[in-house]
């Protein structure tokens, strides 16, 4: 055990009654639609038209800057159009409808790729389309590129899976141990300078974790860490520190620390393409919530609406008061059962209308519940009482010197609330104020 306290102590209901079960590949759906968006970075820019035939793993859109990973179509069939479309956060983007010839045609170009090192490696993953799987959405040839200097020592590999509900990373490890054992091989060849590599696994997955360590018992440099069941043990940063002891401080990445963090289900998808060389077309995702008649696992082509996931898997028992992307701590809601799946989608969660009911707001009692479970030890009701002073300069002011830019929106505060304060709403605002300011002084000062 390392000598230090562990960072993340909320204790949130696991149910993880997917566990055991292994996903069920659902048939192509009549049509997919592909957005621009779906990483960290910029959006990849189109390259199809209206009426254009595809077939699956072939570029429809091609990364969009150094900070981007192209889009791939799912199914064969006919592009029917290109249009806008209005992502959940708000953000209106290029969007590709394809309509499925349902044959599923493979593109001639997909083959597996040449990977003897580094660069031929990030160039491989770049070319793949992978982004971070656990939700985040970084592109991961980004984060290998970050390897070149030779500053990376270390690899923790996420399996923590803290969300309730999901259990997506959970059938990756069980499933497909044999990619994670190949990705292992495949980045310890290509990054010669990680001396370690360690696995951070929440103790409520016992048999992930015996099955990682036997996999990998003679490889000296894999640790299978046995992690506390605390809420949020899969965030980035929480991750680092309780595998290494390392802090990644403000404004830093993992890398600043000599770290290289990768979801356990990307990996498998490094050494799945670097034997198949077919892209990112589909998704593992959890299907789960109080509303699903059948909670499953699910592999569904990316672009799929939520809606025909949710019927194949069984549909819904009773109607939905709301439904996620995501589990229900970091989860954002779904505006339409035709949004679709994304690269980023390891969960759709449905509640019903009982459960997605807000519980009545009252006064705050200052009891600093939301201090003690934050990652960060940052204070919520400081962000609150910022976001109310009049002044813009002043406020602003408030909201920087208080940190609210480490604020990870886990949630934990607003779980934890005994008055049903809407505290991480009010640091998603109080965050997207500042970065405004922020920006808009930058400009004045060019």
């Amino acid at each position: 055990m390392f000598g230090f306290k562990y960072l993340g102590n909320t204790h949130v209901p696991h149910r993880k009654n997917t566990a055991q079960m292994p996903a069920v590949k659902m048939p192509p759906p009549d049509e997919v639609l592909l957005h621009v968006a779906q990483n960290i970075g910029a959006p990849a820019k189109v390259i199809v038209k209206a009426g254009d035939e595809v077939k699956v793993g072939q570029v429809i859109a091609e990364a969009g800057g150094f900070v981007s990973a192209p889009i791939h179509a799912s199914v064969s069939g006919k592009v029917v159009k290109v249009d806008k479309y209005l992502c959940y956060g708000g953000q209106t983007v290029d969007a590709v409808r394809i309509q499925s010839d349902g044959l599923m045609t493979v593109d001639e170009s997909i083959a597996p790729p040449v990977i003897t090192d580094l660069d031929s490696l990030v160039e491989a993953v770049r070319n793949s389309g992978l982004v971070g799987l656990g939700g985040a959405g970084f592109p991961t040839s980004v984060k290998l590129a970050g390897a070149k200097n030779g500053s990376i020592n270390t690899l923790v590999v996420n399996g923590a899976e803290c969300e309730p509900y999901i259990t997506a990373d959970t059938r990756t490890m069980l499933d497909d141990t044999a990619y994670v054992v190949a990705g292992i091989e495949l980045l310890e060849k290509c990054i010669p300078s990680i001396e370690s590599i360690v696995f951070g696994i929440e103790a409520n997955k016992p048999e992930c974790i015996a099955r990682l360590q036997e996999a990998f018992k003679n490889d000296k440099k894999v640790t299978v860490k046995k992690l506390p069941s605390l809420y949020p043990q899969g965030s980035e940063k929480v991750l680092v520190y309780n595998c290494t002891g390392r802090t990644v401080m403000e404004g830093k990445l993992p890398s600043d620390a000599g770290v290289i963090v990768m979801n356990v289900s990307s990996l498998a998808f490094i050494a799945k393409y670097a034997e198949t060389g077919m892209p990112l077309v589909e998704r593992t995702l959890t299907l789960d919530g109080s509303a699903v008649s059948e909670p499953k696992n699910i592999t569904a082509p990316i672009g799929t609406a939520i809606g025909k996931v949710i019927e194949f898997g069984g549909g819904l028992k009773e109607e939905a008061g709301k439904v996620l992307y995501g589990g229900p701590m970091m989860g954002v809601c779904i505006c339409n059962l035709e949004d679709p799946v994304l690269k980023t989608t390891n969960a759709i969660t449905a509640f019903n209308k009982k459960d997605s009911t807000p519980a009545k707001e009252t006064a705050c009692i200052h009891c600093g519940r939301c201090v003690s479970v934050c990652p960060h030890s940052l204070n919520p009701t400081e962000f609150a009482r910022a976001l109310n002073v009049e002044m813009k300069e002043v406020r602003m002011e408030k909201l920087d010197a208080a940190k609210v830019m480490l604020c990870m929106e886990c949630g934990s505060c607003s779980f934890v609330c005994p008055a049903n304060r809407p505290l991480v709403q009010n640091n998603r605002i109080a965050k997207a104020e500042l970065r405004a300011y922020l920006a808009h002084q930058a400009t004045l000062t060019k």
